[in-house]
Formats: C-alpha cells, structure tokens, sequence
C-alpha cells in the first residue's frame, strides 16, 4: 500500500452507502454459498463414517482382522482430513458472515443508529475537561461511531487519542496513516473480521503480560525437570503392559505417583490455566490481524515504524508467528475444559506441568517483546478505526494544523454526531489567546449545539481523524468546557457550586499556562441574574488575561455588552427565530451580533402558560 507525501484522502470511487451495500450483498452470497458447502461436507463425513462401520463390521465377521485394523487406521485419516475441511468450509462461512455484519455496522453508522455499538462508558469521568460535555462517550457518541477495534487494548488506544490531546508531528504521522489505510474498505475489513472470529477479548493483556514477568514457576526446580521427562513414559510403559497382561502394580504406582506430582502443584497448575485461557482469544485474534498487516508494504512512515516494531529483537521470524506459538501454548491448555480427558492427560503425561514448561520457556525466549507486539496491534486499531470513519465520510476535512496559538477555523462545519441531511453546517473563525466569543440566541435556537460541534471537531482534528466540515484548521488546544453541571447528591453539592467548582478548574488549568480553548454555556445559570450578569462579566475578564479563548453561550444581552469594554477581544454571534403565527422557526444559523430576538414568552404560551405577549 502506498500514501501520498501530505495527508490527503482519495475518495472511494462510489458512494460510501452505495459500496456497503454491494458488499453486504456479496458477502452474504458468499455466506450462503459456504453455508451450503459446509451442510455438505457433514453429510460427506456422516457417509464416510457409516460406510467405515460398516467395512470394519464386515471384515471383522469374515475373520480378516489385520484388513479391519488397516481400515480403521485409514478410516482415522480420512476422518481428521474430513474434520479439518469442515472446520476451514466453516471458518469462511462464518468470515463473510462477519463481513456482512462489518458493512451493515457501516450503513447503521451512516445513518445515525449507534445503539448497537459498544458506549465505552468505562472511560466517563465527570472530572475530565470535556468528554462528559461533549458526548465524547455515552450512548449516541463520538466513540461509537468511530470505534472499530475489537480487543480491550484496541478499545484503550482509541479512548485514549479522544481523552487527550498530542503534539502537531504526532497527529500528522497518525493523519499520514490513515489516509493511506482509509481507500482500502477491503483490507480494513479483513483486518477487523479477522479479529472478530474471536469474541473474548475482554481481558486486559497487561494484566498477562505483567505476570508473564513473575519468577519462573520452573526455576530452582532441576528434580521436577527431570521427572516431567522420565515419568510420562514410564507411566505409558507399564500402562501398556499390563493391557498386553503383564503385572498392573508398577502402572498404578506410576499412576499414584503422577496424581501426587498434580496434587502437589494443583494451585499453580489452575494459576496458569486461568491466565492463559483468559487471552486465548485476544492472542489469536493478534495473530490474525498482524500476519495481515506484515503481509503489506507500507510507505506512511507511522506504518513503517510499527512493521519494523514487529520484527525488532524477534530474529528472522515475524511477531505474528511468534504470537502463534504462544497461541498454541495457551490453547493446550483448554484440555483442562474437558474434565476427563484432563484427569487421563495429567495422571498419564503431567500436562498441564508440560504446558507450563512450553510457556515459561516461550517467555524466556521471547517474552519481552510481548508486550511491544500488543501494543502495536492495539495502535492499528485505533488507526483502523480512524480510516473507517474517513472512509465512510469521504466528504469530510482532513485538519490542517496550525501553528498561529489557539486557531479554529473552519468552513461548512456541522455537528459529526448529527445524521439528518437537513444538518446545517456553519463558518466560524478565531485565533490567537485572550479572545472571547459570547453567543446569544433564544431557547432552542442552536446555541449549545454550536459549542457542541466546534468542541467535537476539535477532538477530532487532534486524535488525527477527519471532522466534519468542508475545511478546518486547528491549533493544538486544551479543550475545556463547562454545560452540563449537575447537583450531587452524594457529594451535597448543588448545580450552582458544581458548576462554581468546574469554572475553578478552568482559572487553574489557564495559570498553567498551556493554551485552552474553553466552550462555557449559560454560566452562573444557578444564580440570581444580577449576580449572573457580574460574575460572567468577571470570568470572561480574566480568562482574557490568560493564555485561553473559546465561547460562552448566554440569555443574557448584558454580557454582550462587553464587546464595547473590550473590542477586538470580545465578539459578538448569535442564533436567532422568527415567529409566524403560532409557530417558532430556527435557521441555526451563526450570525455576526447580539440577538435582539427571544421565544421564551412564546414557548410558554403555546405550553398553555397565559402569557400575555
């Protein structure tokens, strides 16, 4: 795969919902055709299992013994090779099926029903700058219609390029990997379908990681070593000899001897059972996606930094083979599901003592790098998620980072989360520190949802995703807001004083003296409108002494005053309606200067409220 120097995105050739639903329809033929395939290939094993009955049975009854053992020997063969060709009939069966679901998932998307998609309420904090304000995360949010990562880690990475901001080189390298990533649907499908075959990836693989770097169970351990090589074959041994009728003493002191050896270490033994079944799956689906991602040529130098991750301190052999061995390691294990079977492999070979041994010694080899390999699939696919999203909205802006501080600027920017086609887009600028926009309009007019669309973009423009306008440029910016405060019970804390306590946050994350860009809707709204009016007055003051700008929505025409205090660094817009009979219209329009026209009184009235107007 290649990318252009600069960032640019080359749009898919067709539609997005157009190449999504000729995708889900070839995909679910080829399901179908699959589904065929495998009914057939049971039918095929169900045949040539009653026909090797049959012949044992036969050859069996004429006394032919040495041509019945002969023929269950092949009848054995025929079975696995009958076994492996359904299991891989059924595997692309059920690929083109979570093809199918991949783009449905993406025409869901384009139209706004983000039900079914992971929330990632997990990672709400009422305390962080914005994610709580922004629909950040949630139901209908910005997490949801980006995420297309399948592993906790994978969901990690992408939480955290959304919780927080990065410098301008590292959102160009990300920027630069996706617009090589996002024209190919195709491989971005694979990459995720790949994973999905795998549905328990829940389990944090730092958690795995970090015990893999506990002492070695083996260690100090020589006389276990010794006896894990000698015992198993002397136990099969005597096992086999007293079935051909020699004594069955020294098999069952074999025997006793081994269930001692299981007794002893039992806790161990279910330790590193439980470790490992837990990251079968998000190992698997590792080994997947990165055996697909070492397979390509890449040239956007993020991409080419992660391949080369893969293969640093692995020797000749690619990161996804090596995940394959310790893949292998962790799934003998899962003999332990089938309690039989189990009890005849420990009390006959120690198997699980050898499954230890297998790991630890995988560890030793190559444990460290581990953990670099994890995280480098969790990093693709956050970028996977990333150039789905580009890919899906072809007609959305890739940023342009500026270097003049605190620059928003955009044309034709519209609210990403907001799916109608009667979405309207507004034109918006401003740069430089100590400045202040003050939005006025009536109820209902677009004032929050303003603050709600430049805050999001800017979250956006920062992981290294497209936004939502036809243009953008965007400074790096700490961005900070204040919308939705809310008492707390628990805490005694009324909406006033949270609301008082969030704006605190805000003076101390300005003395720092990192840029901020703050988005601040009706304000002080807890307090009289005297000392509302005053205390916003006083706010916007001194955040102009500070290295910050944003925008505070308000009613009150008072604090639109101040544009005349402070020109140049105060300026007004405003949303604004009209009313035509008993009905009140919006355009949702940004427009320079204070609104002169309010609907409260309206509202009230056509809610039954005589209220004389």
């Amino acid at each position: 795969m290649s990318v252009p120097s600069s960032a640019t995105f080359r749009p898919l050739a067709v539609a997005p919902a157009e190449l999504f639903t000729e995708n889900h329809a070839a995909h679910a033929a080829q399901e179908r055709y699959y589904a065929g395939r495998h009914r057939l290939v049971a039918w095929v094993r169900v045949v040539a299992f009653g026909t090797s009955v049959a012949a044992v049975w036969w050859l069996f009854s004429q006394d032919r013994l040495p041509m019945a053992l002969a023929v269950v020997g092949l009848a054995y063969v025929v079975f696995l090779l009958l076994v492996r060709w359904h299991t891989a009939v059924g595997y692309q069966r059920e690929h083109y099926r979570l093809l199918a679901q991949l783009n449905q998932d993406e025409l869901a998307r384009l139209e706004g029903k983000l039900t079914g998609f992971d929330a990632g309420t997990r990672y709400l904090d009422p305390a962080h700058p914005y994610t709580a304000d922004l629909d950040v995360f949630g139901p209908h949010s910005l997490y949801q219609l980006l995420n297309r990562a399948t592993s906790r880690l994978g969901h990690d990475w992408l939480a955290g390029w959304l919780l927080n901001g990065v410098a301008s080189d590292v959102v160009e390298l990300r920027q630069q990997a996706v617009a090589e990533l996002a024209p190919d649907v195709a491989w971005q499908q694979e990459w995720q379908a790949r994973a999905k075959h795998y549905p328990k990836q829940d389990t944090d693989p730092r958690r795995f990681t970090e015990w893999l770097r506990q002492p070695d169970f083996f260690r100090g351990k020589v006389w276990l070593k010794v006896l894990l090589v000698l015992l198993p074959p002397l136990a099969v041994a005597s096992i086999v000899l007293w079935l051909t009728g020699y004594s069955g003493q020294p098999a069952l002191l074999a025997v006793l001897a081994l269930g001692t050896l299981n007794a002893i270490f039992r806790r161990e033994r279910a330790e590193y059972f439980r470790h490992s079944s837990s990251m079968r799956d998000a190992l698997r689906a590792y080994r997947a996606q990165l055996a697909w991602f070492e397979a390509c040529d890449w040239r956007a130098p993020r991409l080419r930094e992660l391949h080369a991750t893969l293969h640093a301190g692995t020797g000749q052999q690619p990161a996804s083979v090596l995940i394959g061995q310790l893949t292998r390691i962790t799934g003998f294990f899962s003999i332990r599901e089938s309690a039989l079977f189990a009890v005849v492999a420990n009390h006959v070979l120690l198997w699980d003592l050898w499954c230890m041994w297998l790991l630890e010694r995988w560890k030793n080899r190559l444990g460290g790098q581990l953990d670099a390999m994890l995280e480098v699939g969790a990093e693709l696919e956050a970028l996977v998620s990333l150039a789905g999203f580009q890919a899906a909205n072809p007609r959305y802006a890739v940023p342009e980072l500026s270097t003049t501080p605190l620059e928003v600027t955009a044309e034709a920017m519209g609210h990403p989360l907001i799916f109608t086609r009667q979405r309207i887009s507004n034109n918006f600028s401003m740069m430089g520190a100590g400045h202040t926009g003050i939005i006025t309009g009536s109820n209902m007019s677009g004032k929050s949802t303003f603050l709600r669309t430049v805050g999001l973009n800017m979250v956006l423009a920062q992981a290294g995703a497209v936004v939502c306008a036809e243009a953008f440029r965007v400074a790096p910016a700490q961005v900070y807001t204040a919308m939705r405060t809310q008492d707390n019970l628990a805490e005694s804390t009324s909406s006033f004083y949270a609301e008082l306590k969030r704006l605190r946050l805000l003076l101390e994350l300005t003395a720092t003296g990192q840029p901020v860009f703050y988005l601040l809707d009706e304000i002080l709204k807890g307090t009289n409108s005297r000392d509302r009016h005053r205390g916003a007055q006083a706010l916007v003051r001194q955040l102009h002494q500070r290295p910050a700008s944003g925008l505070v929505s308000t009613h009150d025409l008072e604090l639109a005053a101040m544009a005349e205090e402070l020109p140049g660094a105060v300026t007004n817009y405003s949303f604004n309606s009209t009313i035509e009979g008993d009905e009140i219209r919006f355009d949702y329009h940004l427009t320079p200067g204070a609104c002169r026209e309010f609907n409260a009184s309206k509202l009230m009235q056509l809610m039954g409220i005589d209220v004389q107007l």
